[in-house]
C-alpha cells in the first residue's frame, strides 16, 4: 500500500474510483462531492498555496485518496478534509486513520488552526473514525463548499 501525492495521470482513475464509491455509499448526486467539477481534475484541483491531495495505490492501482484545502469561502484558518473515499476492498484497514494523520499534519504546517468536514449519517465508520481522531460535531455548516446534500459538520483543532 502507498499514499502518495496526486500526479496529473492520476485524473482519470481517481475520478471513477471517487465516482464509484459515492454511487456505492447512495450520497446524492445533487448537492454533494458527486457534481464537484474538480472531481475529474483532482491534480489541477489541489495546485493551489495550503492544498494537497493523497492518493492511495495498491498494486499500482488507486484505490481512494483524500486532500486538505481551504474552507471555500470560510475562515482562512479553517481547512477542510476533502474527499475521503477509499474502494470497499481496502477499508478496514486502518488506511482511513494513517490518511487522515497525514492530511492533518500537511493542515498543520499549511498554518491551519482548525480542520472542518461533511459527511452523511449513513457514514457511521467515518463518523467514527473522525471522532476518534478528536473531530467533534458542529450544530451548522461553516463556508460555503456546495454540499448541501451533507448534513452532518464536524471540526477539530488541530493547534
Amino acid at each position: 500500500m502507498l499514499i502518495r501525492s496526486v500526479n496529473q495521470s492520476d485524473n482519470k482513475s481517481l475520478s471513477v474510483i471517487l465516482r464509484e464509491v459515492l454511487v456505492e455509499m447512495k450520497i446524492p448526486q445533487k448537492g454533494s462531492a458527486y457534481e464537484d467539477p474538480e472531481l475529474d481534475n483532482m491534480f489541477e484541483a489541489y495546485q493551489f498555496p495550503r492544498s494537497k491531495y493523497f492518493v492511495v495505490e495498491e498494486d499500482k492501482k488507486i484505490l481512494g485518496g483524500a486532500g486538505i484545502s481551504p474552507l471555500r469561502e470560510g475562515d482562512i484558518n479553517i481547512c477542510e478534509l476533502q474527499k475521503m473515499y477509499f474502494h470497499k476492498t481496502i477499508r478496514g484497514r486502518g488506511i482511513g486513520q494513517k490518511l487522515i494523520e497525514i492530511c492533518l499534519n500537511f493542515a498543520v504546517e499549511s498554518g491551519y488552526e482548525k480542520c472542518y468536514i461533511e459527511t452523511m449519517p449513513n457514514m457511521i465508520n467515518a463518523q467514527k473514525l473522525y471522532l476518534k481522531k478528536g473531530f467533534q460535531y458542529i450544530n451548522a455548516p461553516l463556508g460555503n463548499t456546495g454540499h448541501s446534500a451533507c448534513p452532518v459538520w464536524m471540526i477539530k483543532k488541530i493547534r
